[in-house]
Formats: structure tokens, C-alpha cells, sequence
């Protein structure tokens, strides 16, 4: 019996790590559409980050593509967005877009920022929130000090006017993730 069991855990492991192994993701935005889900845009990756991010030999973003080079396919993938958005969210009871994903570096503050910066250059005012309390760096990409943010807010260290900061760029105010806190998740439980 222990050898059949032991057996059986055993080429359960192996059938679980062989599916891992070959499961790469979706990988086409039809696989989403499929689901019942609207697919609003699919960013290409840039070339410009890909070849910043190999001299830095990590993928730290901290330069704003959709100011230095506007014409790039992914910026322009993201004004696709803004457009698609635009009209998916006519009827919608407010304006805020969530931008998240499932795993660190697959691009969430790359698009965030990016897509801030297309909504702010179309006129729109944009407040962009950096609610990763961890490991939020949006500061560095926009050259501020994350000091006095999100975190400082939600502890009632700080007032909602007081870390709102502006940046550079018409229209985009920026909320930075402030400081760490020993617990982000209990900043976020309260019902304010």
C-alpha cells in the first residue's frame, strides 16, 4: 500500500510540474475573447525598453517611453487603449482604471505610467495612484520622492491634498505609494 501511495504522490508531482512547464501563459488575446472577455488593446513589448533594460541588467523601467519617444508601437498601442476605453466606458458610473496582474515585472507600472501620460497629453486630468505599498517605484519614473504618499494618507498621517504631487506633464497629478508600512494589507481593510 505505502509503495503504491507513494508512487501514485509521486507521478502526481511529475504531472503537475510537466504541465507547469509547458503551460507558457496566454499567449493570444483571442484565448481571452474565447472566455466571453473584450480584449481592448495588446501591447508590443519596446525595443527601447528591452535594449535600456539590458544595459541596466535589470527591468527597472524609469524612463517615460510616451515622452521620449512617442512614436514607439507600444505607446502607440497604448493610445489604441485610450481610444477603446473611451467608448467602453460611456456609461460607466465613474472613470478609474485598475491596472494589475498576476506576477512582479511583467509591465503593470510600464503601462500604467505610459497610459497616464497618453491620457494626460489628450487633455483628460489623470491622478495616478501607486497603490503597490511593497515595492511601488512609479517615484523613480517620474523623478519625485515617494514620501508622503498612498501609505501616509491611508494611516491618516497625511491629508489627501498634502501627497498629491505634480508632475511635470499637463494634467498628470501622481500619488506615490509613500512609505512602507510594516502591513500594507491592514492600510487597506478599513472601510474608508
Amino acid at each position: 500500500f505505502c509503495v503504491g501511495a507513494g508512487c501514485g504522490v509521486v507521478l502526481s508531482v511529475a504531472f503537475i510540474l510537466v504541465k507547469a512547464v509547458f503551460h507558457r501563459g496566454i499567449e493570444d488575446p483571442e484565448e481571452i475573447e474565447r472566455l466571453g472577455l473584450p480584449v481592448y488593446a495588446s501591447v508590443p513589448k519596446s525595443v527601447d525598453i528591452q535594449k535600456q533594460n539590458r544595459k541596466r541588467k535589470n527591468n527597472s523601467t524609469s524612463v517615460l517611453l510616451a515622452e521620449h519617444n512617442p512614436a514607439d508601437l507600444s505607446i502607440e498601442a497604448l493610445r489604441g487603449l485610450r481610444t477603446s476605453l473611451h467608448f467602453a466606458m460611456l456609461e460607466a458610473k465613474n472613470n478609474v482604471v485598475m491596472i494589475s496582474g498576476p506576477a512582479p515585472d511583467i509591465g503593470k507600472s510600464f503601462i500604467s505610467s505610459n497610459f497616464a501620460v497618453v491620457v494626460a497629453k489628450a487633455g483628460q486630468k489623470v491622478l495616478l495612484i501607486d497603490a503597490d505599498m511593497r515595492k511601488g517605484h512609479l517615484h523613480k519614473v517620474f523623478g519625485c520622492d515617494e514620501k508622503n504618499g498612498l501609505s501616509d494618507c491611508l494611516s491618516g498621517a497625511k491629508e489627501l491634498s498634502q501627497v498629491i504631487k505634480i508632475s511635470e506633464i499637463k494634467n498628470l497629478h501622481l500619488l506615490t505609494r509613500g512609505q512602507i508600512p510594516t502591513n500594507p494589507a491592514e492600510l487597506l481593510n478599513p472601510p474608508k
